[in-house]
């Protein structure tokens, strides 16, 4: 993009100056400096040079619990969020993060997403529709006949029939797609990809079922939890990530730590063994159309549910059952 086509230029070089000295020289912007240059990347404002030199930055500086709560309120500014009618449900809304798939194991999020909308959650999936090499819970949502919600209203009407809402990232986050697309030229990550997992599109409450895959983020992410989301917003799970899903994994319960107002609970331990758990029956081939077909078999219990999904299931309608009775005792 030529700076002549750009709406306002931004002026990123003092920015760039802070956070572009290297992982030993950097240093980390405030919540509203982080939050001014991520807007600005979303509004493209800033030049491709310049863009690529942040986004480089950041993944070798690392991003700060500061830049990733500006970053955020940046990010969820920059679409339209959804609502659910407070009479619609008794429970608040789960958001289910999907932008890894499976590889080895079988994708079992829509699994998750559907026990939740059938006991009448508003269950609101969004991620990449396809990922080279592993099996998106988009194409399974697709072999299960479930059509992707393109506007919000779309999403909004499957909450309404008790039915899990896919929304691809390019639906639901245009802006936010776009960065995430730069991977493809850089050929690596950018805080984007950590933004997608994390962030909340609804107007109201909502408990986000969130997932890591390095050491590093789970203590960023802990800290951003506990000390900078903002407790309006809802809660929180944060869970290891199951070949990088929001789903607990059907051979090992894993931690699963819940944030709710500031403060941390561990729901869920890890299991030390897999012994357990290994007997039970998954799909013998991870493809959507294996997945799908077992994932019916599941829903009409001739096959029973992973005990560790169970017991995932029951603390979420738990905790959003507490919040969406907390939000119309207000």
């Amino acid at each position: 993009m030529e700076n002549a086509q750009l709406a306002e230029n931004f002026a990123a070089a003092r920015f760039i100056k802070v956070i572009g000295r290297g992982k030993d020289g950097a240093r980390s912007l405030s919540r509203s400096d982080a939050h001014d240059l991520y807007a600005a990347m979303l509004d493209r404002r800033i030049s491709d040079l310049e863009l690529g030199g942040i986004l480089l930055s950041m993944r070798i500086k690392g991003e700060s619990v500061d830049e990733i709560a500006g970053f955020l309120d940046a990010a969820e500014a920059s679409f339209e969020q959804l609502s659910v009618p407070g009479a619609l449900s008794a429970f608040a809304p789960i958001v289910i993060p999907s932008y890894n798939g499976a590889r080895k194991m079988a994708n079992l999020t829509p699994l998750l997403a559907l026990l939740l909308a059938r006991e009448g959650v508003p269950v609101l999936v969004h991620g990449v529709t396809q990922d080279p090499g592993r099996v998106t819970t988009a194409e399974i949502f697709t072999a299960l006949g479930l059509r992707h919600s393109q506007t919000v209203q779309q999403a909004e009407a499957c909450f309404a029939r008790h039915e899990p809402a896919f929304m691809p990232i390019g639906a639901l986050a245009p802006a936010m797609a776009r960065l995430l697309e730069t991977r493809r030229i850089l050929g690596v990550r950018n805080s984007t990809h950590t933004l997608v997992k994390i962030m909340q599109p609804f107007k109201g409450p909502a408990l986000r079922l969130v997932s890591y895959t390095h050491a590093e983020y789970l203590a960023m992410l802990s800290s951003y939890f506990s000390t900078a989301a903002p407790a309006v917003r809802g809660d929180a799970f944060l869970m290891r990530g199951t070949e990088g899903e929001t789903v607990a994994n059907a051979r090992r319960s894993q931690q699963i730590d819940w944030y709710h107002a500031g403060s941390c609970t561990t729901l869920v331990q890890t299991q030390p063994t897999a012994d357990a758990v290994t007997a039970i029956s998954l799909p013998e081939d991870r493809d959507a159309a294996s997945t799908a077909l077992w994932t019916e078999a599941v829903l009409r219990q001739e096959q029973p549910v992973p005990a560790t999904i169970v017991e995932q299931v029951k603390y979420c309608l738990q905790v959003s059952q507490q919040l969406q009775a907390d939000r119309l005792a207000r």
